[in-house]
């Protein structure tokens, strides 16, 4: 009997707002072959979020040092709180054949890129979802009706930026309707699993 096992696959995905990625990362988490990696914040906690659940909720010293000693796996100020991505609980579900999932902006897929870890490296598998044009996420951005016209503008002008990276990721999926971004990402995801630099062999 040959038996393979492999190590777990670190799946990164980007999009703009308004791209659908937050939807596409619930429904792919329903997979239960899959963890979704749960970030660390030093914003306050809001009213029904869970710790542990929806973030990590942290002290701005704590997470500095976290950043100081290379246990945050990327990191970014926003508005004035930190937000991250914990290293050690993304090693540890990789190392024991777990997928993790990471919802990420462009910046920390970039600093997760240029991680020195080479277990970090070897599990990466990177997803860019590339909205259809700048026009149509204008159109799904007032159609969620949350934000105002600058808001908007801002969002666009973001996206216009972001979309000049997709170049760097190893994937790109062509944004269409949620159905067929849920195909197209779980392709991804079979596919990565039966590389063969991901398999190991053992005789039986």
């Amino acid at each position: 009997m040959n038996n393979f096992t492999r190590s777990g696959i670190l799946f990164v995905v980007s999009a703009p707002s308004g791209t659908g990625k937050t939807t596409l990362c619930t429904n792919v988490r329903q997979t239960p072959d899959l963890v979704y990696s749960v970030s660390c914040t030093t914003r306050p906690q809001r009213p029904g979020e869970k710790d542990g659940v929806d973030y990590f909720f942290m002290a701005k010293t704590d997470f500095e040092k976290k950043m100081k000693t290379g246990e945050m796996l990327e990191f970014a100020d926003v508005y004035g709180h930190y937000y991250g991505t914990p290293k050690g609980p993304v090693l540890e579900h990789l190392a024991a054949g777990r997928d993790v999932l990471l919802d990420i902006d462009v910046q920390g897929a970039r600093q997760i890129r240029g991680s020195k870890d080479p277990k970090i490296q070897e599990a990466l598998a990177d997803i860019f979802i590339m909205p259809p044009d700048l026009e149509e996420l204008r159109r799904r951005l007032e159609g969620r009706g949350t934000e105002s016209s600058q808001q908007i503008a801002k969002r666009i002008q973001a996206a216009d930026a972001e979309m000049a990276e997709w170049k760097s990721y190893r994937y790109t999926i062509l944004s269409s309707s949620m159905e067929e971004d849920l195909i197209k990402f779980r392709a991804i995801i079979r596919a990565e699993r039966y590389l063969s630099r991901r398999l190991d062999l053992h005789h039986g």
